[in-house]
């Protein structure tokens, strides 16, 4: 049986998740924005939550910690690198690393760039990879602490993932990530499409996350800095990639 997946708004645009084994009854969740939305869906369910996953050390990831522990005394699960601006780990962990939950092995990859520090966790039988802040729908985060070729590197261990991998990332910035993706791929149908799809989501108030790794190859300028079509439109066909990926980065915090 399959590990199930809620997907939660909480804040004004910050996910968060639940990941449910049917089996065991073990629940985890990926980062805690606030307490009382997660608390919520739990007991709509009737699920006992066993674990928190911290993917990084920013306060609308990790605010609501301390209260739903209150409640729900589950074990938390976080970055070794980043212990020391996370709440207190019962389990600390580093890139390559990998733990056991509903039957599935979880791996924990160091995607720093955004904060540095920042993990992932990719579940490979089931598909499915919380990435946070790192990549994003139609994006990825600002770059705070790493550097810009870090940003690029971490980004890249994405592409050694199933294209059919679901990523769970951390905001609904996906309508605003289209209107820029557009600026750098103006022409590219599949991306015109998707800008479309999103723009009538969020008119009828439906989330666009999670969303296909597929998706974010087709579409997502961030990981497109080394392909033909981005390097020509910026007219860097002989940079490397990770200036590309710069050029475009620098230009998404000034849209």
């Amino acid at each position: 049986m399959a590990l199930e997946l809620v997907t939660i708004p909480a804040l004004s645009d910050n996910y968060t998740y639940l990941l449910h084994d049917a089996r065991s009854g073990a629940t985890a969740v990926i980062d805690v924005p606030e307490a009382d939305p997660i608390d919520a869906a739990l007991t709509e369910r009737g699920w006992t939550l066993s674990e928190i996953w911290l993917t990084h050390h920013h306060d609308d990831h990790i605010q609501g910690v301390e209260k739903l522990k209150a409640k729900h005394p589950a074990a938390v699960i976080g970055a070794r690198a980043d212990s020391h601006r996370l709440p207190p780990l019962d389990r600390a962990l580093s890139d390559g690393d990998t733990f056991e939950f509903g039957g599935e092995e979880v791996h924990v990859m160091d995607v720093s760039g955004h904060t540095v520090g920042h993990i992932a966790f990719h579940l490979p039988t089931s598909r499915i990879a919380f990435t946070a802040d790192s990549l994003m729908a139609l994006g990825c985060g600002r770059v705070f602490e790493g550097t810009m070729e870090q940003m690029w590197n971490s980004l890249q261990k994405f592409l050694t993932l199933d294209p059919e991998t679901t990523i769970c990332s951390g905001h609904e910035y996906t309508q605003k990530n289209a209107e820029f993706a557009l600026t750098i791929e103006p022409d590219s149908s599949a991306l015109k499409s998707r800008a479309d799809a999103v723009a009538a989501a969020r008119a009828k108030g439906e989330p666009t996350v999670p969303s296909k790794l597929s998706e974010e190859l087709a579409t997502n300028p961030f990981l497109r800095a080394g392909d033909e079509p981005v390097r020509e439109n910026l007219g860097m066909m002989d940079a490397p990639a990770h200036e590309v990926f710069a050029e475009i980065r620098r230009r998404k915090d000034s849209f």
